[in-house]
C-alpha cells in the first residue's frame, strides 16, 4: 500500500473525521501534528487556498477539506462503506453533512464564542437548528438508519465536542429535557462501537477549552 499521511491536529473534530474514516477502512497512516499558530511550510504548500487542516497525502497527492477527504477514503480503500450504497441514502447523508457544516457550525461558533446580542441571537437559532435535527432523528439512532455513517461523522462537533465546550464555558445550550432526541443521538454516538475507542480524550479537550475561555477573560 502506498504511503498515507495526514496533516492535522489531534483534538480537532475535522482531523478526527478523517482519522475515523481511515480507521474504519483499516488504513495505516502517519499523523503529522500541525500548529495553527505556526503553520508548517508543507501545510501552506499543500493547501494554499484555505491554509488549514486536515490535509491527506496519498500517493504523493494532497486532498483537502475533511468531508471531501472522507469521501475520497471511502471510494479509494477497501473495507466497510462509510457512505450508504443506495443513491437516495447517499444523497440524504450528504445533505445532512452539509447542514452540519454550513448551518450548524457557524451558529454554534457565534453562540459559544460571541458576546452580547450576537451570542443571544445565535443561541436561539441554534435551538431551532437542533429542533430540525430532532425531527430528522425522531425514529432512528443515526442519520441514515441505525448505522453510524457519513452524516454522523460530519456531526461530530455537535455530538461530542459541543457538550465539552458547554462544560468549559459554563453555558449550557442543550438539556435532555428540552432536546431528548438530540441527546439520545449524542449518547448513541459516544457509545458507538465504530468510533468509541477512537474518540479523543475528553479531559484533554476540556482542559484546552477551559484555558481558551480563561485567556479570553483576561
Amino acid at each position: 500500500m502506498a504511503g498515507v499521511k495526514l496533516l492535522g491536529i489531534s483534538l480537532s473534530p475535522f482531523s478526527r473525521r478523517v482519522e475515523w474514516a481511515l480507521k474504519i477502512k483499516g488504513v495505516e497512516y502517519e499523523f503529522v501534528e500541525e500548529d495553527l499558530h505556526n503553520k508548517s511550510p508543507v501545510l501552506l504548500e499543500l493547501n494554499p487556498i484555505h491554509k488549514k487542516i486536515p490535509v491527506l497525502i496519498h500517493n504523493g497527492k494532497p486532498i483537502c477539506e475533511s468531508m471531501v477527504i472522507v469521501e475520497y477514503i471511502d471510494e479509494t480503500f477497501e473495507g466497510p462503506s462509510i457512505l450508504p450504497k443506495d443513491p437516495y441514502d447517499r444523497a440524504i447523508a450528504r445533505f445532512w453533512a452539509k447542514f452540519f457544516d454550513d448551518k450548524c457550525m457557524p451558529v454554534m461558533g457565534k453562540a459559544i464564542f460571541g458576546s452580547g446580542e450576537e451570542s443571544n441571537k445565535a443561541k436561539e437559532e441554534l435551538g431551532d437548528l437542533i429542533k430540525i435535527l430532532e425531527n430528522e432523528l425522531k425514529d432512528k439512532n443515526f442519520f441514515v438508519g441505525d448505522k453510524f455513517g457519513f452524516a454522523d461523522m460530519a456531526g461530530n462537533l455537535m455530538a461530542y465536542w459541543m457538550g465539552i465546550v458547554e462544560e468549559a464555558s459554563g453555558n449550557i445550550f442543550v438539556t435532555s429535557e428540552k432536546f431528548p432526541i438530540f441527546c439520545n443521538w449524542r449518547n448513541e454516538y459516544v457509545n458507538c462501537s465504530t468510533i468509541k475507542e477512537y474518540l479523543p480524550p475528553r479531559d484533554e479537550i476540556l482542559a484546552h477549552f477551559k484555558a481558551r475561555f480563561a485567556a479570553a477573560q483576561k
